[in-house]
Parts: structure tokens; sequence; C-alpha cells
């Protein structure tokens, strides 16, 4: 496999592992509790399976937005491992990602919110953060006793408010543009690392059953969102300008809609892409390029077989695929800054109602002998922040690069995969952008997460509306909701 980094390296979570529904619609604290206070013990019920363990004596709950059975198997083992070495007994509960929030609220008009959250992506952090909902002391001295030094200082950045730690940021997936090395080397084409070299490539390669590109398209979809997101960022396209005004339908952004949107209408496959369609496209042997995250890579080698190439080459040799993809961490467009990496930093919190001191002492536990089985159970998505400890500062970085990736079949990445590639993917962390965060509005982006206006925008773009019309009927939503939080 090749690459092309442009300084610096990026990507969507098995996009993510639970993209793969929309969300429900994002509310302020008032009307989710006015909304769904009748039902929540019937939503706790179902959620928890009727489990009354936190009330019942001593303990925590933990809830991990997670619900992929190997995942939550895996994570009740290193459970199992806290309480047997602290004598905490702890009730874990899974809980899908669209879901989350709705059954976050829920539980806080209850009076009965979990004491810790684990897997909980940037948006939903600030979410919480904006309801009030974290213990931002029992955090601070959970990442004191861990060390700040010890992480990556842009993941610490992206998960506090200020100065003030909202969570304990665990690992991050990067999202990257995967195209046909080999294809590309046949036909002479430049890496495409920027939205010239993207459309001549697309162009060139776009033929027979062959799609130049395939990338979601999917309204209402935050998978649609996550790409468009990276294409943008690489033309410093902002969802917030520094003033504070939104930004999706000013010239850069025009520019990012545009060109996605020509990529789409001229050289993709049609209908609506989702996260599962376009990477069946690719893997069939379908499309010379597409966006997906870093969970991508065990997949690409053979190692799921609910996602295994398909493609005529791969027959005979399955990780062909794996040997002739190229990545590409960052793509310009021609108002870009310089390269943008997107990704997702995924993190512990502990909530405003919890048992502060057994809590921090499970949060500890995850960043310590609970670190590298929690990064393992899915290392191809769980890139490590935490590069190691005072005493050791690459203990957990060079463990994860022996990890075995995979579900059914499990086997090292770097036994597909070179060198560069994986190094490219531990150090992107430092280079990672995300709309809102820099400009102090994190909580805006997570309150958008339930409308999706900018997928709704993605949408009507690739189905033909004018790309100046949408984007400015999503930056007018994205300013009422500013205002709804102001």
């Amino acid at each position: 496999m090749t690459t092309h980094s442009s300084t610096a390296a990026r990507p969507a979570r098995r996009p993510g592992p639970q993209r793969r529904r929309p969300r429900r619609p994002h509310r302020l604290r008032q009307a989710l509790v006015a909304l769904l206070a009748g039902c929540v013990v019937a939503v706790l019920a179902a959620c928890s399976g009727g489990s009354t363990a936190r009330n019942a004596g001593p303990g925590i709950t933990v809830w991990i937005v997670e619900d992929l059975p190997d995942r939550v198997k895996a994570t009740q083992a290193i459970v199992d491992d806290f309480t047997q070495a602290s004598g905490i007994p702890v009730e874990l509960v899974p809980v899908a990602e669209d879901q989350f929030n709705q059954l976050l609220i829920s539980s806080a008009a209850a009076g009965d919110l979990p004491d810790v959250v684990g897997g909980v992506p940037l948006a939903q952090v600030r979410s919480m953060s904006a309801n009030e909902l974290i213990d931002t002391a029992a955090v601070g001295r959970a990442l004191q006793a861990l060390d700040p030094s010890t992480f990556s200082d842009r993941a610490l950045s992206l998960t506090r408010d200020g100065q003030t730690p909202l969570a304990v940021p665990s690992e991050t997936w990067m999202q990257l543009l995967y195209y046909r090395a080999d294809l590309f080397a046949q036909a002479g084409l430049e890496p495409p690392t920027s939205y010239d070299a993207v459309m001549a490539a697309a162009k060139a390669l776009d033929k027979g059953d062959m799609a130049g590109f395939v990338g979601a398209t999917a309204p209402g979809d935050a998978f649609t969102e996550q790409t468009f997101e990276q294409v943008a960022l690489g033309n410093d396209c902002q969802l917030v300008q520094e003033d504070g005004s939104v930004g999706l339908d000013d010239k850069a952004c025009l520019e990012a809609f545009t060109f996605y949107g020509d990529l789409i209408d001229k050289y993709s496959v049609p209908g609506a892409q989702d996260v599962d369609t376009t990477r069946a496209a690719y893997f069939a042997g379908r499309a010379a390029m597409f966006i997906w995250s870093t969970f991508a890579l065990d997949e690409m080698a053979g190692l799921r077989n609910d996602a295994k190439p398909n493609c005529p080459q791969c027959t005979k040799d399955p990780t062909f695929l794996a040997k002739n993809t190229g990545v590409v961490n960052s793509i310009s467009g021609p108002s870009g800054k310089g390269p943008a990496a997107f990704g997702e930093v995924t993190s512990w919190t502990i909530t405003a109602q919890s048992a502060a001191e057994p809590s921090t002492k499970f949060v500890e536990y995850m960043f310590g002998d609970g670190y590298v089985p929690w990064i393992g159970i899915a290392p191809e998505g769980k890139l490590p922040v935490r590069q190691g400890t005072p005493d050791q500062p690459k203990k957990f970085a060079d463990a994860w690069a022996t990890l075995p990736a995979g579900v059914d079949t499990k086997a090292a990445l770097s036994k597909f995969y070179k060198p560069e590639v994986l190094q490219a993917l531990t150090g992107s962390t430092e280079q990672l952008s995300r709309w809102a965060f820099d400009q102090g509005q994190g909580n805006l982006l997570g309150a958008l997460q339930g409308e999706q206006p900018v997928a709704t925008a993605v949408n009507e773009v690739t189905s033909g509306t004018d790309p100046d019309k949408a984007a400015k009927d999503a930056a007018d939503t994205v300013r009422a909701i500013q205002e709804s939080l102001s």
C-alpha cells in the first residue's frame, strides 16, 4: 500500500461503528426533558435490560457509546478485570450512538445519569457540557493523575472548554481518501491531494463499470457531513469564522460544495450513497477512489467476513486491495491555507451525578491497565492519543503497532501495510481539524447533529440544486441553531 502525506494525515469511524442510522433531532435540555420525561423508565429499561444493579448497592454504572456485540463483550472483560482489581462493582450499558442524546437527557431528567461514559465523540461531549452534565472537577483530577503531558496536545485542546477539561481523550480515528494506486500508476496520474488532482483522476478513471469516485450523499446522515467536512477543511471552508459568524455560504464553502457536487454528478455511481454503499463500491472494484475512516484498514485486508473485498482480483488474492490502495490524508482546494486532517477523538468523561471517587478510579484504570485491551478491541480505528506513561513515553504507541486487528480473522496491520502507513496514522492527531472547535463554538457542532443541515445541503447539491441556494439554506439553519444556543 502506498501513501502520500502533504505534511498531515487524516479521516470517519467505522465511519463510525454507529454512523449507520441518522441521529434523532437535537433539542435544548429543557425541551428534551419535557418531551422525554414520561418515557424515562421504559427507555432506560430497554437500554440496560431492566437491570437495577446500580441502585442495589455500591458501585458505578458505565455507558459505552458502542453497541457492536464483539466490542461490548471485549469491554465487559476489561470492566470485570477492573472490578476484580478494585473491588468496585460496575454495570456496563452499551448505547447506540444515534440513541445517546435521547437516553442521556432522559437519564438526567430522572436523576439517574450513568457515572462514566466512554467512547464519546467530540460533538456529544459538547452536548453534555452544554447541558451541564459533566463533573469537570472529577475529569480534571483523573487527567492530572494520569499526567496531561502523556497525551496528545491536540486531543487535549479539542476536549476542553477554555482551560476546563470536559473529558479525558482516549483514541482517534482518521478519515482518509483511499485510491487505487495501481490504476493511478498505469494512467500516470498524480496522487489525489488537491481538488484539481481528484477531479482529473476521477475523469480519467471513470469508464465502464469503474466510477472515478464514490462519496457519501445520503441526507440526514452524519457520515455525509463528515465526508464533506473533510473536503471542505482542505479549502479552508469553515462552519464558523474567527469572528463567530457562520461561514457555510462564503466563497470557500461555495467552492467546496461546487467541487463535491460536480465530482458526484459526473464521476460517481447513481443514487444516494452512505457508509455501506461507498465501501461496497470500492471493495467490489467499481470505484477508483472513496472516502472512509481508518476502520476500513482491517476490512480491506480481508479480516472481517461481513465486509470482505470482492473485486475481480480479490478472488485469487484477498489482500489485493490492501496492496494496491494508496491513502491521502488531506485534500487541498484553491482557497486552502495548508493541509487539514479530519478525524474524531473519542473520550471518557464523568457525569455530574457520578460517584466521583470510584468513577475517577475507573477512568484512570481505562488509561492504565485497561488501555491496551481497550484500543486492542479495534486498533485500526482506535489510534492511541495517550502515547505512554511518564516512565515509558512510547509504551502505548509501541503496543498499538503490534495489536492484532480484524474481527473474524486477527492479524497485525503491519502484516499488510507498510510502516509509513502506520506511522502516518499514529502521528496524525496533532494535525487534526474540526469545524467550530478552534473558534470556541464546539457546542454548535454538537447541536447540529440532529438536524444535519450540512448533509442535507450536500444531498441537494449532488441532486442538482444550485450550490448557492443549498449553502445559504444550510447556513441559515446553522445561524438559527447558533442563536438558540446564545
